[in-house]
């Protein structure tokens, strides 16, 4: 007898076994998130835990058996505006609640109610169809994390296999200058600057000059950000993108606004002052680490009907990403 010879049938009989059984594998296997992704949403949840409490404690305390007690609403709001989602939206939302209170039974039901809402106050960033070149103007008063976020854009773009470059129209700052040209190496991206107090205008039509006969892909352009001088600063971005709409029409493609999540309400002012001068098309909410308050990422939608394209929850390239409502809304209330 030799051992471990098998007939044709039996070796016919296991090859289906394991095909069918990959078969099944394969339809019930789910994609696996990739530890980049899982650590931005732990680092999300962990940013955004001082809203998650605010909004989620003890709201037992809101309902006399399985029904809503009206009574105690004006808590409710005080709640949602102390979150930092703004008197307007938080007086919205509660009037939403009130109509809707003999269908809201229990606390969770009460926390998906809001979660509803709130997921259609926010729009979810759409995929942009990029240009050759893609010009990005990005604003922001001074100190919230404007340099650091251009640097993280450009690393995004540059892994994604487009070529860069950052333009430094900020020439008021010789240290921005120094820190993004420090962000351009590390990205492998291009960059053009003047000598420190030219007019930034004059580098923004270099860079897009450049960037058109470098063939580049993407063009990001920093601006200054000294908002105790507010008209002159505006003065000043006004006639930036003037003058790189008149070297290329149609640009900027994108104008975005840099925020700081842990200056609450002044976001919404901030947001509101330099839309009026630029339009802006798209909010970056940057230091969303825990000490600051997530409601703003819906207010601010709310409000303008500008949406959030990128959130920031560390100091790490991967701490910048793109805005999903959905994410966020699981980070701040479960």
């Amino acid at each position: 007898m030799i051992f471990g010879k098998k007939s044709k049938k039996k070796i016919k009989s296991e090859e289906n076994w394991i095909e069918e059984n990959l078969k099944k594998e394969i339809k019930d296997s789910k994609p696996v998130e990739t530890t980049e992704k899982k650590g931005f949403l732990s680092s999300l949840k962990k940013g955004l835990s001082k809203t998650r409490e605010i909004l989620t404690t003890d709201l037992d305390d809101l309902f006399t058996g399985n029904r809503l007690n009206i009574s105690h609403l004006e808590e409710l709001e005080e709640r949602l505006i102390s979150s930092d989602l703004g008197v307007k939206t938080s007086m919205e939302l509660i009037s939403l609640i009130e109509e809707n209170e003999s269908k809201i039974k229990s606390p969770e039901e009460l926390k998906e109610f809001i979660r509803k809402q709130l997921l259609l106050f926010m729009k979810k960033p759409e995929d942009k169809i990029y240009e050759k070149p893609h010009i990005i103007l990005v604003t922001g008063v001074n100190g919230v994390g404007k340099t650091t976020t251009i640097g993280k854009l450009a690393h995004k773009f540059s892994s994604e296999g487009k070529s860069v470059l950052i333009g430094a129209a900020d020439t008021f700052r010789a240290a921005a200058i120094e820190q993004l040209e420090k962000w351009a190496i590390r990205s492998g991206s291009d960059f053009v600057k003047h000598k420190e107090k030219t007019d930034p205008a004059a580098v923004a039509f270099d860079s897009v000059d450049a960037g058109i006969a470098r063939k580049k892909d993407v063009i990001i352009i920093d601006t200054a950000g000294r908002l105790h001088n507010k008209e002159n600063l505006m003065k000043e971005l006004i006639k930036i993108r003037s003058t790189i709409n008149k070297r290329l029409e149609g640009a900027p493609h994108e104008v975005l606004l840099v925020v700081d999540a842990s200056t609450g309400q002044n976001a919404l002012n901030q947001a509101k002052i330099f839309n009026e001068a630029v339009k802006i098309t798209g909010i970056v909410i940057t230091k969303m680490d825990g000490t600051a308050k997530g409601g703003i990422a819906a207010a601010i939608q709310k409000e303008f009907q500008i949406p959030v394209e990128y959130i920031g929850v560390g100091e790490k390239i991967e701490d910048l990403q793109k805005f999903d409502p959905q994410s966020f809304l699981d980070a701040i209330l479960t």
